[in-house]
């Protein structure tokens, strides 16, 4: 078993929310671990709204939601937060000198003081084809999107998917697969406008093959996988033969273990108190979309408020006998030596 990471602080979940959390932890002088499910910082910003307008965050008139995540990046550098990326909690419990011990479904295990859960509405986990088989194959000849992927050469490429991941999936292996064929229920898109017509126009180039069906159920030969069977448009049952497989069929939350945590929830949400933000557990903070009480609205910007509140709660919890002090950017000396400026 690895040994256990030591923390002041775990972040659970690296959505806005999550990365201010981490700035705000450090003004406090509390360094942090941030555990995400998926293999990059940013949450719903970078998976749902990457190249979307945002236009409700304080003095920043528009963004997007990939501009907003990099701003969030930057603004937590000075403090050096450890990343723990394609990680998923499973469990969390009490210790018996009043810490945390939290372990993701890698194996990866930490002993913190505090805990922030950050997690929105739940884990974003990658939806798969519902069919049977899928498992063997994974890593090998079935991929999700969402995951670092092998280039692909000399491959036949299936791409199942019709939005900018799926898309982008079938630009990269051009040239390089020895065939890309992308799989939707029908040819229309919800990618992005640019890609789409890019798309297009290497399909009327014989560079992409576009199918129209469902899949209904893998086809192997031994144990390598080598086509899928799908219902065509007309709804017969069809097999087409690929090397490699990719589901890039976007994400879905899932709430996952949290509900079997022992924190007091109202509608699969944490019951919070305003003043800290603190959960029904010593130590245990939730802000964000996770988080329920009188008056809640799920916006960015009010998750932001709820972090710096949770973030002077932990260093009152850490340290009872000291003062908090509220101290400004613009001239304490403490915070601009944490911020790296002195």
């Amino acid at each position: 078993m690895p040994t256990p990471i030591d923390t002041d602080a775990l972040v659970i979940g690296a959505g806005p929310v999550g990365l201010f959390q981490v700035f705000q932890l450090g003004l406090q002088g509390i360094a942090c671990h941030v555990v995400d499910a998926l293999p990059h910082v940013g949450g719903q910003c970078a998976e749902l709204y990457a190249d979307k307008p945002i236009y409700d965050i304080p003095g920043i008139p528009v963004c997007t939601g990939r501009e907003l995540v990099e701003r969030l990046r930057q603004q937590i550098a000075p403090f050096k937060p450890t990343l723990h990326l394609g990680q998923t909690i499973e469990t969390l419990q009490a210790t018996a000198d009043g810490r945390w011990s939290v372990t993701s479904q890698t194996g990866t295990t930490w002993i913190t003081k505090t805990v922030f859960i950050a997690a929105g509405v739940g884990a974003f986990v990658p939806r798969s084809l519902p069919i049977e088989g899928l498992q063997p194959h994974m890593g090998r000849q079935v991929w999700f999107g969402s995951q670092e992927l092998p280039s692909f050469s000399g491959q036949h490429l299936l791409v199942a998917g019709d939005g900018d991941s799926a898309l982008q999936t079938c630009l990269d292996a051009m040239g390089k697969a020895t065939s890309v064929t992308l799989m939707h229920r029908r040819e229309h898109f919800s990618a992005s406008a640019e890609r789409v017509q890019t798309v297009q126009s290497a399909l009327a180039n014989g560079q992409i093959r576009f199918v129209a069906g469902q899949p209904t159920a893998l086809h192997t030969t031994g144990e390598r996988l080598s086509g899928l069977r799908y219902l065509n448009a007309e709804g017969q049952d069809s097999t087409l033969a690929c090397d490699q497989l990719v589901m890039a069929l976007g994400l879905s939350p899932k709430l996952g273990p949290i509900a079997q945590w022992g924190l007091d929830m109202e509608r699969k949400q944490l019951q919070v108190n305003t003043e800290t933000f603190a959960t029904s557990a010593p130590g245990i903070f939730a802000v964000g979309d996770i988080n329920t009480y009188p008056g809640k609205k799920k916006l960015i910007l009010c998750g932001f408020h709820e972090a710096t509140l949770a973030a002077f709660g932990a260093a009152t919890y850490l340290w009872p006998q000291d003062k908090t002090l509220l101290q400004y950017t613009t001239t304490s000396t403490t915070l601009h030596k944490r911020l790296g400026l002195l």
